[in-house]
């Protein structure tokens, strides 16, 4: 209720968005350090490197992909009148 298109409410920096790549990030992170360690004590060293590997450069795919990427950043534009050659 209040919510515009895009999920969000207007004033908070709590939006859906927000809290996903929060999410992302935390399980990237953490999440696959976690399932390293255990796998890891568990004898499989080898598996937990790739896990954690895996892990990460998924959630860094998942954040370039949902968030950078559709980014519209731009540089200054030419003003109007400006003599630049």
């Amino acid at each position: 209720m209040g919510e515009s298109e895009d999920g969000s409410d207007g004033g908070t920096i709590f939006t859906r968005s927000a809290l996903l790549l929060v999410a992302t990030i935390v399980v990237g992170v953490a999440g696959s350090g976690i399932a390293r360690r255990f796998l890891g004590e568990a004898g499989f060293g080898t598996l937990g490197v790739v896990v954690f590997v895996l892990g990460y450069a998924g959630m860094i795919l998942v954040v370039w992909l949902g968030w950078i990427r559709p980014l519209e950043i731009t540089g200054p534009t030419e003003r109007p009148g400006s003599d630049r050659s």
